[in-house]
């Protein structure tokens, strides 16, 4: 089963509210630090990693060639939003032709 889209919707708004104000309390309560700089900063990158991890291991090829061309944009560019969006672009392209 299931559950319906507005559960889904509410729970995804829930975590990422909660990262959000995570790291507004931590800039708060906690000292600056080289460690905490270096921990936030890893955050946005730690969730794509999972969510990548994720969508490579459910899939085959195109994901694998997708994640593979935004990798390499993102190391050439150093545009992390570039390469994503080549990356879905690559996916998009690939699924059109029929793999």
């Amino acid at each position: 089963m299931t559950p319906p889209i507005w559960a889904l919707l509410a729970v995804a708004f829930g975590a990422a509210m909660t990262c959000r104000l995570a790291g507004y309390l931590a800039m708060r309560f906690l000292p600056p630090s080289a460690r905490l700089d270096a921990a936030l900063r890893a955050t946005p990158l730690s969730v794509m990693a999972g969510i990548t991890a994720l969508a490579l291991a459910a899939g085959g090829l195109v994901e694998a060639l997708a994640l593979g061309s935004a990798v390499a944009l993102s190391f050439a560019t150093r545009n992390d939003v570039m390469a994503a969006v080549a990356g879905v672009a690559v996916a998009a392209g690939l699924r059109a032709l029929g793999l």
